[in-house]
């Protein structure tokens, strides 16, 4: 049964466990797709707040990309806050500092397994504004991040 209160992603995630240390790939969308980050200082808001994050040591941050409609978020889960708890403070903190509700219910999330997974898919992140045609290069695109650089 799908109802608007209890989004297919929330109820997939139901009896899951999220593992403090385990890396997660995390993928959310705005509201009805709004391209919120097109704006540059909104963007820019996002990136602190996942910055922030990690300095209140909720995750460790790997990667991310800021898209105009999306974030991807590739970032190892600290031990204060479960997997839903996280994304829900990044989603909360993002959306009160933009003036509102900006985020669509849920998420989607993937586990990374095996190490040497992670920078393949850190670099697929990084490569998404490519990949839609926004930049020619990715180091052109402002709003990614990677430990790595």
């Amino acid at each position: 049964m799908n109802t608007p209160h209890s989004p297919a992603s929330s109820r997939l995630r139901k009896g899951r466990a999220s593992i403090a240390g385990q890396i997660y790939l995390v993928t959310t969308t705005t509201q009805n797709r709004f391209r919120f980050f097109e704006n540059f200082e909104a963007a820019c808001s996002l990136c602190r707040t996942l910055h922030r994050l990690e300095s209140l040591e909720l995750v460790h941050n790997l990667s991310f990309v800021v898209m105009p409609d999306h974030l991807h978020w590739l970032f190892a889960l600290g031990e204060k806050q479960d997997l839903s708890g996280v994304v829900s403070t990044a989603k909360s903190n993002s959306g009160r500092t933009l003036g509102g509700s900006i985020w669509q219910p849920g998420f989607h999330d993937r586990a990374i397994r095996k190490e040497e997974d992670v920078l393949p898919a850190a670099r697929y992140l990084v490569a998404n504004p490519l990949r839609a045609g926004l930049v020619r290069r990715v180091g052109d695109y402002p709003f990614w991040y990677a430990m790595w650089l």
